[in-house]
């Protein structure tokens, strides 16, 4: 499965306000993350994927199709 940041983020019940306080950043800068308008550093993309219960690859892997 693939999933977009801003998916990862609202199955995870995370408002874009409370991911960027959980991570440390403004929550512009989560919009512009879910935007493609900037990308996240390697440890908060980690950091991210860990609080929305996904892998890394779930998010920047394409997802396969059958």
């Amino acid at each position: 499965m693939s999933w977009s940041i801003k998916a990862a983020r609202v199955n995870a019940g995370y408002t874009q306000k409370g991911a960027a306080e959980a991570l440390g950043v403004s929550e512009k800068t989560v919009c512009n993350w879910e935007k493609g308008m900037a990308v996240p550093m390697a440890d908060k993309f980690v950091e991210m994927c860990r609080l929305y219960g996904v892998s890394v690859d779930d998010i920047i892997l394409p997802s396969k199709s059958s």
